[in-house]
């Protein structure tokens, strides 16, 4: 394996968006997301992401493949549905940095590549300047849901060794389609926070 890891921005980030697509049809179709993707909703929510001012796209390949992908703008960017619980607790927003997903093939985790993925994102935010929080959110599933696989563990020991906490009433409701479901539905996504 030869394994690298880089931030991209602007042209840099938009000729990933296709990997970007892949991996995340490919990555979150697995539990807790259990994401039916499809390329035109990709194609649509990536092309918007890539527009987002202080965007950043962190990138591992092993060679010229891209195995995994890691994404973070300003708060302010993103999507209603994440802003909105952020508001209503009463958080200055354009102080708010958000790491959006991170998707990477499994045969390449256990190997420092999600510690690399945070530690590029929350470069950038310092790069950009002015943020005093960095958040991310995870998917909430019942524990008793019936394709949660025996074995998952999740990575809230990850997380927490990182800084991160999850934050008491800062959950967003946001909709996708599940395998084997018809139509979407919203589900409810755990806000996590460390400051910058």
């Amino acid at each position: 394996m030869s394994l690298s890891v880089e931030a991209l921005t602007g042209t840099g980030l938009k000729s990933v968006l296709p990997d970007m697509a892949r991996l995340r049809i490919k990555v979150f179709r697995e539990w807790p997301y259990l994401y039916d993707g499809s390329e035109d909703y990709e194609r649509e929510y990536l092309a918007k992401f890539a527009e987002a001012k202080g965007a950043v796209c962190v990138v591992a390949r092993d060679g010229a493949q891209v195995v995994g992908v890691s994404t973070a703008s300003p708060m302010a960017e993103t999507d209603e549905e994440f802003i909105a619980p952020f508001k209503a607790a009463g958080y200055d927003i354009s102080k708010v940095f958000y790491c959006g997903e991170s998707v990477l093939v499994g045969d390449y985790r256990g190997q420092g590549i999600g510690h690399k993925f945070f530690d590029e994102r929350e470069a950038h935010a310092r790069r950009l300047g002015g943020f005093e929080i960095s958040t991310f959110c995870r998917v909430v599933r019942p524990d008793d849901h019936p394709m949660k696989p025996s074995q998952y563990r999740p990575l809230d020991t990850f997380w927490r060794k990182r800084g991160y906490a999850p934050v008491d009433d800062l959950i967003a409701q946001y909709a996708w389609k599940d395998i084997g479901v018809e139509g979407e539905s919203e589900k409810p996504l755990q806000f996590w926070a460390r400051n910058l």
